[in-house]
């Protein structure tokens, strides 16, 4: 069975995305993102808080909104700290998360 893996930003139209981009074929997870603005591509909903196995939160914000959806969630977010300096596939950005999630993520459940 499949890691379910939740990305979480601010408007999921860049950090977030790129994220899931970046692990959509990966074997044995499978990933979603999300955003927490009202303008959001993906409105971060309690449904998905619940449908995921482990949510990273590009900011500690973006945990706060999670647990206050589900506080349940609160030991299954991590927060990446991956500030809203970056655009969608830039460089930079998939270097750091790249960084920040290989090791938890790509490890067998």
């Amino acid at each position: 069975m499949p890691k379910k893996v939740l990305f979480v930003c601010t408007g999921n139209f860049d950090r977030s995305p790129t994220a899931e981009n970046m692990y959509r074929n990966v074997n044995g997870v499978e990933v979603k993102s999300a955003g927490i603005s009202i303008a959001a591509q993906n409105l971060l909903s309690k449904e998905l808080v619940e449908w995921a196995d482990v949510i990273y939160a590009m900011e500690g914000l973006h945990k706060k909104v999670v647990v206050k959806l589900d506080p349940s969630a609160r030991n299954k977010t991590i927060v990446l700290g991956i500030p809203d300096v970056y655009y969608r596939d830039q460089p930079e950005l998939k270097i750091l998360l790249k960084q920040r999630l290989d090791r938890s993520l790509l490890q067998p459940t």
